[in-house]
């Protein structure tokens, strides 16, 4: 993975996160419990579903520039 955004570059790295799912966590049960973190930032947030998870991703989201400023030429 590459630190792209834009257009030309669709994984910008102020979109990344890290989801540590607790030992408890059941996916296939629908249990979902752990960690989430904006790489960027460093905001976390401990969720105990999908719903909780999401509304912390979509409110990072939300907060971000509109227009990311543009990546620095190759090689710099």
């Amino acid at each position: 993975m590459n630190g792209m955004s834009g257009p030309d570059r669709p994984l910008p790295a102020d979109r990344a996160f890290v989801v540590q799912m607790h030992a408890g966590a059941d996916v296939h049960q629908g249990r979902l419990v752990g960690r989430a973190v904006h790489v960027v930032s460093g905001q976390a947030v401990h969720f105990d579903s999908l719903e909780a998870l999401l509304t912390f991703i979509g409110r990072v989201l939300a907060s971000l520039p509109a227009n990311p400023p543009a990546a620095p030429p190759e090689g710099s």
